[in-house]
């Protein structure tokens, strides 16, 4: 072979083969630009706009990808608490964009890569942890994982909000209750509750309400609030034996209220700081106290100075010591031992009663007793001119109620049997006015029947008998049944106590 010809030989072959290298360079660099061959170990993830292309299995394993139209927002949903400046939409990068994991330990970073219209994403996490990190980050693993545990086996509804308001996270019982009110499984874009004012809420917390599909029934929760990065941390408390225990209780009031309104006697409830906090109408007709007055809930010793100065009760006889007055009955009634009787200048009557009510509350009640006083001292007279006029009779008169206790007797009876039994430290009974007439008497079988007629019950007959004392006097006792059951016995004597000198044996001269 001529010198000429190797010199073409070689300059083809050296042609041939930077061509040959220029080529086969040009497909490693494409290959490395499309990121459609990866290892199956990588976590990587092709986007054209929002809807997944293509993904290492790996990356399928990132999130619950069901070919949705809207694939990039479930995966923001599961990488946006590692990476926390994940992008809402794809358009929202530009070229290259590396994020730093949020916890400092977490070396990985994630790539975000503009590829014409489409966008490429990498987890690099290729750095080998020291033992101690890694240790650590097995322990959050083991925390995370009884964290997990607990929120879903968690009684209450737990949800995740981003920072769009959309639920990124729930528990099971979120869902349950889901499907009880729309009867359908959750929706991103529809959450279970509006949160938005409770945030506001410098409480965190506030109450709502959701109605069952099942029975139309309305399911009250409190709901709370609590803001983390990227988002809120929501709570629903199921608070319905809550809402049904208020509603009994102010049910309950409505009805006390209805019924104070309508009771003759005046209330006033202090509060345990002392304070009005409940009156009813009767009080203000009774104290003469006005409505804006009480209205302003006044404490105690203004209330009962409103009351000295209306009049309304006793004036005190020293005015210096009337506060402490005060305070004697506030202590009395604290301990449920105040009640007294205000006899008022305009002729009024009033009882007064101070009652203790639980948490340190009390109670005091007004009742207008004018006319049971006036009652009762018109009866009284009455007793007292009708005992007057039965002392004035010779005849000695015993009444016993149906039960056999002693009623009443006139001084012709206590001076016929010498007794008086209105000082007894007991009530007297028929048996026992018995055992001291015939103490004082002959024994006579009418006893007994006496007895048993007081004693008994239903239609009785009036009826006499002659008795007679241990001085051989004689006298009539007659039985009379009266009113209500009740006995009156009348002593009357019938001779006189027969003389000593008739009682002498007659002397006839021999």
């Amino acid at each position: 072979m001529s010198l000429p010809d190797f010199l073409v030989i070689l300059v083809t072959a050296l042609s041939v083969s930077s061509l040959g290298l220029y080529f086969f360079g040009k497909t490693q660099s494409e290959e490395a630009d499309c990121p459609d061959e990866v290892g199956t170990s990588d976590i990587s993830l092709l986007f054209k706009g929002e809807s997944l292309q293509h993904a290492s299995a790996a990356g399928l394993k990132l999130a619950n990808f069901n070919q949705q139209v809207n694939d990039w927002a479930e995966l923001r949903a599961n990488l946006s608490p590692r990476f926390p400046g994940f992008p809402a939409h794809p358009w929202d990068t530009q070229n290259t964009t590396i994020l730093d994991a949020k916890n400092a330990t977490d070396v990985a970073k994630l790539e975000i890569r503009k590829i014409d219209d489409s966008t490429h994403i990498q987890i690099i996490d290729q750095e080998t942890l020291p033992l101690d990190v890694q240790h650590k980050i097995k322990t959050l693993e083991a925390e995370v994982l009884d964290n997990s545990f607990a929120s879903s086996t968690a009684p209450h509804p737990i949800w995740k909000l981003d920072s769009n308001k959309t639920v990124v996270w729930h528990n099971p019982a979120y869902e349950e209750l889901y499907q009880t009110v729309f009867s359908s499984i959750p929706q991103k874009d529809k959450p279970l509750f509006e949160v938005a004012d409770v945030a506001e809420n410098p409480l965190g917390s506030k109450r709502a309400s959701v109605k069952s599909a099942e029975d139309d029934k309305n399911l009250w929760f409190d709901i709370s609030v609590i803001e983390i990065d990227g988002g809120m941390m929501c709570h629903a408390i199921d608070i319905n034996a809550v809402i049904h225990a208020e509603i009994a209780q102010r049910n309950f009031v409505q009805t006390l209220a209805k019924t104070f309104a309508q009771l003759s006697t005046g209330l006033a409830i202090f509060d345990r700081n002392q304070q009005l906090a409940l009156f009813n109408p009767a009080l203000v007709d009774l104290s003469s106290l006005p409505i804006e007055f009480l209205s302003t809930r006044p404490d105690l010793l203004s209330f009962f100075d409103r009351l000295r100065d209306n009049r309304v009760m006793p004036e005190p006889k020293n005015y210096h010591s009337w506060r402490q007055e005060i305070a004697d009955v506030i202590a009395a009634a604290t301990d449920g031992s105040y009640q007294e009787t205000w006899s008022l200048d305009s002729g009024l009557t009033f009882r007064v009663s101070g009652r203790p009510h639980p948490d340190g509350a009390i109670a005091f009640l007004i009742e207008d007793i004018s006319a049971e006083v006036s009652l009762a001292r018109s009866f009284r007279a009455e007793l007292a001119i009708g005992q007057s006029m039965m002392n004035t009779f010779d005849v000695g008169i015993a009444v016993f109620s149906s039960s056999g206790i002693l009623q009443f007797c006139n001084s012709a009876y206590r001076e016929m049997w010498k007794l008086d039994p209105e000082n007894a430290f007991v009530d007297v009974t028929i048996l026992d006015s018995i055992k001291d007439w015939q103490r004082e008497s002959l024994p006579n079988p009418a006893w007994a029947d006496i007895r048993d007629f007081v004693m008994k019950v239903g239609d009785r007959a009036e009826w006499d008998c002659q008795m007679s004392w241990k001085d051989q006097t004689k006298f009539e006792c007659t039985v009379r049944p009266v009113a209500l059951g009740a006995t009156m016995l009348q002593f009357q004597r019938t001779s006189e106590q027969p003389s000593i000198e008739a009682e002498k044996p007659l002397l006839i001269a021999q």
